[in-house]
Formats: C-alpha cells, sequence, structure tokens
C-alpha cells in the first residue's frame, strides 16, 4: 500500500480532521528560511565572532541569542546601517535584546513576502487546499498566514493562553511571529520563562492532542520543543488517553536516500516510550493528498464562526439576533429536533434557508450541465454571497443574464453587490506562477490544441491565458464537462483549475467587456 493510501487509511479512523505541527524545516522547504544557527550567524559582526560565542555557549543556540544579543544592541544603537530602523522602532526597544529580535524580524519578513515566488509550487499549492482543523508552529515567518488568510491567528504563548481559542480554523504561533519582534523565543532567558508555561500550554492543547491527528512537518524526531510538549502532555493523560495520544502522532520526515515509507516508531519520554507513525518521502505531496482525501462538509473558518457565535450564545444572558427557535412548543424530544447552522440567518429569510446550502460544485454543475432549476435571485443573494466568503472564483454572469444584465452600466444600476466575483481583467482568472510556462509551451496555441497537447491540470491553468479570439466556449464546454467529476477531486490543484476555467467560461459566454487595469 502506499503511504496515500495508507495515510487517507489511518486519518479515516479519527473522528476529527488534522492539526499541522509545523517546525523550521517546513520554513526552509517552501521559503528557503535558513537554519536557526545560520540565521543568528548572519548578525554577528563576523565569522570569529560568532563561532566565539558558540564556543562560550557550549554550543547551545538559545545562549548564543542572549549573548549575541547583548553585543548587537549597541552595533544597532550606534550604526549608520541602522539609522532607519531606529527612526521608526526606537520607541518599542524595550530591553537590550529588542534590537536583535526586530532586525532578524526584518529579515524573515523579506522572505515571507506573499509575491514571492515559493520553491515546489505543486506543494504549496496542495497546502493551500488541505483539510485541517489548524496549524500549531514554532516558525515566526508569516508564510502560513499567507497559506490560510481566513484563518484566526494567535501569537505567543500568553496570547493562546488567555484567549478563547474554538480549536478550529485557528493558527497558534507559540514561539512568537515576526509581526511582533518583541514576542520572539529567541534567548535562554525566553526559553526559560517558556518552559515555565509550558504546562499551562499543554493543558490549553491537550483536547487538540487526543482528538485530532497532530501531523509534524519540519522536526526532528528528537527536537526538544516537541518532546517537552509531549512530556508535559502524556504526564496527565491516562493509559487509554495515551492510547489515543500515540494514534495520532504523525511525523512527516525526509527520506533522503532512502525509499518512501510508512512505518510506526518511538519516542523515548521520562515515563516511558510513547508510540508514534512516522511517514518518510522526499515528495511531500503524496502526504498533502492524503490529509486532503478526507473530506469536511463545512470549511473549517465558517465552523469556527459558528463554534464562537454558540460560545458567546452560552457565555451572555442576552443572545440578541444570534439564534432564531422555530416551532419551539412543538419539540417533544430529541428526535424532534434539527438544527440548521448558517451565518448570518434571519428570521425573515429562514423560508430561503436552501439556497444557503447549495454547494459551489452545485452551480457549476448548473452552469455546465444546466441539471438545477435554481432561482437566480436566491443564487446572487443567499448562494453566491456565502459561497463568496471562501473562494471568489463562483459562477455569477449566468444568473446575472437572467436580468438582462449585460453590462456594466447595468450592473451598477442593479441591486447586486457582487464587484469581490467580476473581473477588471481576465487576468483574475489565471494563475500567475504558470505565465512563464504558458508562453514558453503554448503561446499562440488555440483551445483544441491545448487540450490535445497537455494532461487536464496543465490545459486547465494554460487556456485561461488563451486570447478572446483563440478561445472557443463550445470546445471548453465539452472540455469541461468530460471532467466534471475532477471539480470535486482531491488531486493537487486539479479542482481549482478547472472551477477558474469554469469562470471563464461563463465570463465569455454570459459576461462584458471589462474596463482596463490602470
Amino acid at each position: 500500500m502506499s503511504i496515500k493510501d495508507s495515510l487517507i487509511k489511518h486519518l479515516k479512523e479519527a473522528p476529527s480532521a488534522p492539526f499541522l505541527f509545523l517546525g523550521s524545516g517546513f520554513s526552509r522547504r517552501y521559503i528557503g528560511l535558513p537554519q536557526w544557527s545560520e540565521l543568528l550567524r548572519k548578525f554577528a559582526t563576523d565569522p570569529d565572532q560568532f563561532e566565539y560565542f558558540l564556543s562560550s555557549a557550549a554550543q547551545d543556540l538559545p545562549k548564543v541569542a542572549s549573548l549575541l544579543a547583548e553585543n548587537f544592541h549597541d552595533r544597532w544603537w550606534k550604526n549608520k546601517e541602522y539609522f532607519q530602523n531606529r527612526k521608526l522602532f526606537a520607541t518599542q526597544m524595550v530591553d537590550r535584546t529588542s534590537a536583535l529580535r526586530l532586525e532578524i524580524c526584518q529579515y524573515i519578513s523579506g522572505l515571507t513576502n506573499p509575491d514571492q515566488e515559493v520553491l515546489l509550487p505543486l506543494e504549496v499549492d496542495a497546502l493551500k487546499d488541505l483539510n485541517i482543523e489548524g496549524v500549531i508552529t514554532t516558525n515566526w515567518d508569516g508564510f502560513i498566514e499567507t497559506l490560510y488568510p481566513d484563518y484566526k491567528v494567535f501569537i505567543g504563548q500568553d496570547e493562546l493562553l488567555f484567549s478563547n481559542p474554538q480549536s478550529i480554523g485557528e493558527i497558534y504561533k507559540i514561539h512568537g511571529c515576526a509581526s511582533q519582534h518583541n514576542s520572539l523565543i529567541l534567548t535562554s532567558e525566553d526559553y526559560s520563562n517558556f518552559n515555565k508555561k509550558n504546562p499551562y500550554l499543554a493543558a490549553k492543547l491537550i483536547t487538540l492532542f487526543v482528538e485530532h491527528p497532530i501531523v509534524f512537518i519540519g522536526y526532528s524526531i528528537a527536537d526538544p520543543n516537541v518532546r517537552g510538549l509531549l512530556r508535559a502532555i502524556a504526564s496527565v493523560l491516562s493509559q487509554d488517553k495515551l492510547d489515543k495520544l500515540s494514534k495520532n502522532l504523525i511525523f512527516v520526515q525526509r527520506a533522503n536516500s532512502g525509499a518512501a515509507s510508512y512505518s510506526t516508531g518511538i519516542i523515548s519520554l521520562e515515563d516511558g516510550d510513547l508510540p508514534i507513525t512516522i511517514v518518510t518521502s522526499n515528495d511531500y505531496l503524496p502526504v498533502y493528498e492524503a490529509i486532503h482525501a478526507v473530506k469536511r462538509k463545512m470549511p473549517a473558518r465558517i465552523l469556527r464562526y459558528c463554534k464562537e457565535q454558540l460560545y458567546e450564545l452560552v457565555r451572555q444572558t442576552d443572545p440578541s439576533q444570534k439564534m432564531f427557535v422555530v416551532d419551539a412548543n412543538n419539540i417533544a424530544d430529541k428526535n424532534d429536533v434539527e438544527f440548521v447552522v448558517g451565518v448570518g440567518v434571519a428570521a425573515e429569510r429562514a423560508g430561503r434557508l436552501g439556497y444557503k446550502g447549495i454547494s459551489a460544485f452545485n452551480l457549476f454543475e448548473d452552469l455546465l450541465l444546466e441539471n438545477h432549476q435554481f432561482d437566480a435571485g436566491c443564487i446572487l443573494s443567499d448562494s453566491v454571497p456565502l459561497l463568496g466568503r471562501g473562494t471568489k472564483f463562483i459562477p455569477i454572469f449566468k444568473y446575472l443574464s437572467h436580468f438582462n444584465i449585460n453590462s456594466q452600466k447595468a450592473y451598477k444600476e442593479s441591486k447586486w453587490n457582487l464587484d469581490k466575483h467580476l473581473p477588471l481583467t481576465l487576468d483574475h482568472y489565471q494563475t500567475p506562477s504558470y505565465k512563464k510556462a504558458f508562453d514558453k509551451n503554448a503561446k499562440g496555441m488555440n483551445v483544441v490544441d491545448i487540450i490535445k497537447k497537455f494532461d487536464i491540470k496543465t490545459a486547465a491553468v494554460y487556456i485561461p491565458f488563451v486570447s478572446k479570439k483563440d478561445f472557443d466556449s463550445l470546445v471548453v464546454q465539452s472540455f469541461l464537462e468530460s471532467n466534471i467529476k475532477l471539480f470535486q477531486t482531491s488531486k493537487s490543484g486539479i479542482s481549482t483549475s478547472l472551477r477558474k476555467l469554469a469562470c471563464v467560461y461563463d465570463y465569455h459566454v454570459y459576461g462584458w467587456d471589462m474596463q482596463k487595469k490602470k
């Protein structure tokens, strides 16, 4: 059995979707962030100074950071090199370590610019589509936020400890973040304070570790941060909960020169051995495809909103307009209870809730196969705004055409506000990272030639670059119809690419020429 199939089987046995636990190797893999020692070395005056600190600290990097921060403090306040940052951030220097923290964050932020072309684009595309509950990370960079921009971020141990996270659709940056330089866990003093609070952090995260698969990426099995947290969690669990914990721990490791494998292993803790699952592979795409294959009915972001509202209902005495109860007097027992969960549901709109349950896939089916009898007004009023919170790629022109809206003027005069889904130009539907490849491999080709020459995914991302005169809508419709099942596939990027192409088709067949970008 392949590692993908083995991991799918493993994850399907779990009651909940996974959390990712990301370490420094994850950032090295995708944005080229240097190892911690190399990052610190960049802020020494010269190689000899760094080696001196390394020797003085007995190779203990947090102690090296403490020594380096003390030395860097005076340099930062005196050298012309840092004049501009002194003007901007002088009031934010709270102690002698702040200058080093700031400059490290400035450097890291330059590597995690969302516009930067990242490594391994297929893996990055797959990461964006993952079916996960949330992320825990000790990384400082902002790359994970670019992958999950709708997830709520908690920065630092204290923010997580003294907040009310919903454990879904969230990112926990437990070692701080480059967006807040004083939040970094950097020096030996930072680690000492962090470790003192580790039992409280473990208590906050214990339910996650017992109830969710935790997929570790970018860590060595011997990593002290991981071992410390697992030790704190395991120390308070009964044997049956320990058994559940061990089934949930999945470590993804590089295979290097070895073959890909799926196996069991052991983490040795002071009180005993903890069994874990180890997946080794140089290609992480099968791992991400396995995680994505375990479907959920609602996006994590929407589920978090629902949990937050339910939390507020329980906490407050006045739920105001947040809850709507229908026929409460007719409920005799639990079998009479039915729940409708929605966002922004009001009593006067309860009769139209069916249109809030329509999926984006249903709209694509209706666009291409015309196998639904949808009310265009309800689609535009109810379905598109709700679906649009998760994606901008939804077919809307077909439904606007029902109201004879076939120009920008007619749209502006209508009651609809769907600007998020209106393209100014066709690059709205194009995937920028494929532009160079298209120019090299397919520029000047028509749709028929592209479909014949390239695989489904490549054809789907190339066709949006085709000029309007070479866009044969009948051929594109046939191509999309024949691949309609792939609109819901777990294969990396294919679903997204086909949906974008379907929106291009919707635009060319039912839309109108937009204003050009300035």
